[in-house]
């Protein structure tokens, strides 16, 4: 059976995912163009979307964790425009 994780660690675990994302090492032939590094960039800021993506709107979350996890979603978009979209790639 599946764990339930909190809405904390749900954050946690997006922002591990973005920082994955920040390391993911840009290759030396095609650069940021080359189609295996942007499919890693984006599988890791499509997890870490996935883990908060619906905390702003559930119940049972606190005021505080809701303005988290929105600000989880600005560095998810803030990343993807440094890293990909300056290449020409968009994961939206």
């Amino acid at each position: 059976m599946t764990r339930l994780i909190s809405a904390a660690e749900r954050i946690i675990h997006a922002r591990a995912f973005i920082q994955k994302a920040r390391e993911v090492p840009i290759p030396a032939e095609g650069g940021s163009y080359d189609f295996s590094y942007v499919a890693q960039v984006k599988d890791l800021l499509r997890q870490a979307r996935e883990m908060v993506k619906f905390i702003p709107q559930s119940a049972g979350a606190s005021a505080e964790i809701k303005g988290e996890a929105g600000q989880v979603l600005v560095e998810i978009e803030q990343t993807d425009r440094e890293l990909l979209r300056r290449g020409g790639f968009s994961s939206a």
